[in-house]
């Protein structure tokens, strides 16, 4: 009966077991010096050795020339252990015997001396998947166990063991496997079966393994069974649903030439192959990190798990973005693959996360386009023409009107004041006749703010509209002018014209304000000829305009900071 390569090739002593050199020193050395523990627990992922390294233990500790850390292979107890039949060597496997009965059965049989070994070794794999009651029925028998019993945990998720069990062992970690020591194993293991494999396709088994012995050597047995005795590298993509880097440039040209169409296009041929958008935003994700990693650390990383073909091809292409931007295509690329995991239409996800990715890389960081602001006001500046023409204000959109109503003599609750507006300066008023409905009340109000140094409310006043119905000053302002129309600004203003005692109500939505009487009329007269000087010498400002140009805005008040 044929035996799988993860199988046949599963090693039998220390120095078979790949990049584990902290534990086997250890374990050595506690052999050597007849320091054996009672208890032990091996952690790591999946396919790292775990319990390989347990039945290892097992040949050292029994073996007739033993306890050694070197066992023959050949005697009757090593040869057992190899097979899986010795007696005195007990795997149980925690996921399916995982009760409360299980462990006492276990218990019941500590208490045995071995049959004929040295030690009774009692392997537990999938230790995590015990269940509390079963450790707690374990957990003095691990505590005080007979001196011929050995206990192995070994788990995935060394976090589920209970910290009363975890306190009475040895614990081991163990890690991935490093890169470049797997391929190295697996050429050993083709040259023994007589297969034909280039650096690019073991490359490719050993991705897919992703740090995991035996994860890799199933695929390496699924690509011999597919290729034959030489394997393609392009037949093994194919077969492990890998995506090659000629495939995955297609994204990063799409990104260099900000081409939305070819993201789109790579979406429907990969849905017209049959692949899976998670499986290409994962692969998409990593693919972006060895870009990443490349950028930073150099084409010759050990950071980057890649052919020394593969890591050319990633150098050449990293080097076409800064690494600003591939940290932010790799930001993308993580949030798609976890969107994708719960999305009902990842079609539609992986769409719209590519297409951000492209308005990503659009962005011009704010010093970059400060500083060509700057460049090409300076390059302009020789230049005499008419200034540049100003972008209009953008229209606040409709809002649902929202009013108040006051009277001098009442006390509502108005908008709070702007605590950066200086305060009203106090001025007498002026004698007035009785309030009339012919008057521009807007402008009578701008005025008196202006005066009375309400800059910002005048500011506001000159976008509002006033009238007077029924002796009540109506006064309606776009809502974001809310903070400058409070009750104290608008008191103030009446006070300057002579109607202290005039009731007002002011309604915040939007207004509509004739555009030819606005051109016709100016805005607010300036309180200085100095301060309409200053304003108008720095509106002509070349960079001023520019930056006027790019960002809109409206210019709302000038200062000369020489003066203040």
């Amino acid at each position: 009966m044929y035996q799988v390569i993860a199988r046949k090739y599963r090693p039998q002593s220390f120095d078979d077991v790949l990049n584990q050199d902290h534990i086997k020193t250890t374990l050595r050395n506690a052999i050597a010096q007849n320091r054996i523990a009672h208890g032990y627990i091996f952690s790591g992922q999946r396919g790292t050795g775990k319990t390989t390294t347990a039945r290892i233990v097992a040949l050292c500790l029994n073996c007739e020339k033993g306890p050694t850390d070197k066992p023959c292979g050949v005697c009757a107890s090593c040869v057992e252990i190899a097979a899986g039949g010795a007696v005195d060597v007990i795997e149980i496997d925690a996921a399916s015997n995982r009760g409360i009965n299980e462990m006492r059965e276990l218990r019941e049989n500590v208490r045995y001396q071995p049959a004929r070994d040295r030690y009774k070794i009692f392997i537990i794999d999938e230790a995590h998947q015990i269940t509390n009651e079963a450790f707690n029925a374990l957990l003095k028998t691990i505590e005080e166990p007979p001196e011929w019993a050995v206990f192995i945990l070994c788990t995935t998720e060394t976090h589920k063991i209970p910290a009363t069990i975890a306190s009475r062992c040895q614990h081991f970690s163990f890690r991935s496997v490093d890169f470049h020591d797997l391929i190295d194993r697996m050429r050993e293991i083709c040259v023994s079966e007589g297969v034909e494999a280039d650096d690019e396709s073991l490359a490719v088994l050993a991705q897919a393994g992703e740090g995991s012995v035996r994860d890799s050597l199933s695929a390496l047995d699924q690509a011999i069974a597919c290729c034959g005795n030489k394997l393609d590298a392009g037949q093994v993509r194919a077969l492990l649903g890998a995506f090659g880097i000629d495939a995955m440039s297609q994204v990063t040209t799409a990104l260099s030439a900000q081409d939305g169409g070819a993201m789109l296009a790579l979406v429907d041929e990969l849905e017209r192959n049959g692949g899976s958008p998670q499986h290409f935003s994962r692969e998409m994700s990593r693919y972006i990190r060895n870009l990443l990693v490349t950028k930073i650390s150099g084409q010759d990383s050990r950071l980057v798990t890649a052919s020394p073909a593969e890591k050319k091809e990633l150098s050449r292409i990293a080097a076409l973005f800064g690494e600003e931007d591939l940290t932010r295509y790799l930001q993308f690329s993580l949030d798609l693959f976890r969107d994708l995991q719960y999305s009902m239409q990842p079609r539609f996800h992986l769409e719209i996360g590519l297409l951000k990715m492209i308005q990503a890389g659009k962005l011009v960081p704010i010093e970059e386009a400060l500083a060509n602001l700057g460049s090409e006001s300076r390059s302009a500046a020789p230049a005499a023409g008419p200034a540049a023409p100003m972008r209009a204000p953008v229209a606040a959109p409709p809002v649902r009107p929202a009013s108040f109503s006051a009277a001098p003599s009442a006390s509502p609750s108005f908008a709070p004041r702007s605590p950066a507006r200086p305060e009203p300066a106090a001025a007498p008023p002026v004698p007035a006749g009785p309030p009339s409905a012919s008057d521009d009340w807007r402008e009578k109000l701008q005025s008196a703010m202006i005066q009375a140094g309400l800059q910002f409310s005048a500011d506001a006043m000159m976008h509002a509209s006033a009238a007077l119905a029924n002796n009540e000053l109506i006064i309606t302002a776009p809502k974001q002018y809310q903070l400058d129309l409070g009750r104290d600004e608008i008191m103030a203003a009446l006070k300057q014209i002579g109607h202290p005692t005039l009731r007002f109500k002011v309604v915040f939505g939007e207004v509509k304000v004739d555009a030819a009487a606005s051109v016709a009329r100016p805005a607010a007269p300036k309180p200085a000829a100095a301060a309409d000087e200053t304003t108008e010498r720095a509106l002509a400002h070349p960079e001023v305009q520019r930056f006027r140009e790019l960002f809109g805005g409206d210019v709302r008040n000038v200062r000369n900071l020489k003066e203040s």
